[in-house]
């Protein structure tokens, strides 16, 4: 009993030792952004690496979402003569939850994962300490462009995983079922307000900068040679994971109420 109280009293200490330090690199962060020069060239690297490159799996993971979104409700809807609603769940679904969720989870695996490695190979190599050597700012220089491309890049790729995942429902709905092609945009169109679209982008922009500043510091703050390394890049996406999925719900609860 003794030993469990000391393991959960252990790992309360972590978790606060943690969350302070990642929100005292924020405060750097924010800090960071309004002092000049600005990193504009870095930051468009970032967001070529962070945003771009994430655009092929976001497309496959959202077109398919949205087919598979469609054939479950529409067997489901099929039982209640209600097959023409299917395009708006799936728009709904899509907008609200799937599209900002799914795509934080993918680029927290793909970009975040790259984030904390790279951050973490300059830790242990020294090359942060080198910039501080040469009187650069590593937050400035390292951390304030991919936290901006994370918030940038996030809702331009949510937008895009909506929209193809309401196409792959439409071609379930319409190809496969032969529900019409007019049924389905029109209600997709009636019961889709501008309000989902925005709520789902604040989420997006949410995970967006939750994924980079936790990759960001699992990465800054690497020890442990090679091994650290890759402690640093499984304990990155493991808590950008949980993050995007506990503050899935709390968002969710407070812009859908």
């Amino acid at each position: 009993m003794v030993k469990f109280i000391g393991y959960i009293g252990r790992l309360s200490i972590n978790f606060t030792t943690e969350t302070g330090n990642i929100f005292l690199l924020l405060c750097a962060t924010l800090k960071q952004m309004a002092v000049p020069p600005y990193e504009i060239r870095n930051t468009f690297k970032q967001m070529l690496e962070i945003g771009v490159k994430s655009v092929p799996v976001v497309l496959i993971t959202a077109i398919f979402t949205g087919m598979v979104l469609a054939l479950q409700t529409y067997t489901g809807f099929k039982r209640f003569g209600a097959e023409s609603l299917v395009g708006t769940v799936v728009a709904l679904s899509m907008v609200r939850e799937m599209g900002p969720v799914l795509t934080g989870l993918i680029v927290a695996g793909r970009a975040g994962a790259a984030i904390a490695a790279e951050l973490g190979t300059m830790r242990v190599t020294e090359q942060i300490d080198a910039l501080e050597t040469l009187a650069t700012n590593p937050v400035k220089y390292l951390i304030v462009p991919r936290f901006i491309s994370g918030i940038i890049m996030l809702p331009a790729l949510t937008i895009l995983a909506d929209i193809i995942g309401i196409i792959g429902g439409y071609l379930i709905t319409v190809g496969i079922f032969g529900v019409s092609s007019t049924s389905y945009w029109r209600r997709t169109w009636d019961f889709l307000e501008t309000e989902d679209i925005y709520n789902g982008l604040i989420k997006a922009c949410f995970f967006g900068a939750s994924i980079t500043l936790i990759s960001c510091y699992k990465g800054f703050y690497t020890s442990g040679g090679a091994e650290g390394v890759g402690k640093a890049t499984t304990g990155a996406v493991v808590l950008s994971f949980m993050t995007v999925l506990v503050s899935n719900y709390f968002l969710a609860s407070w812009l859908y109420r």
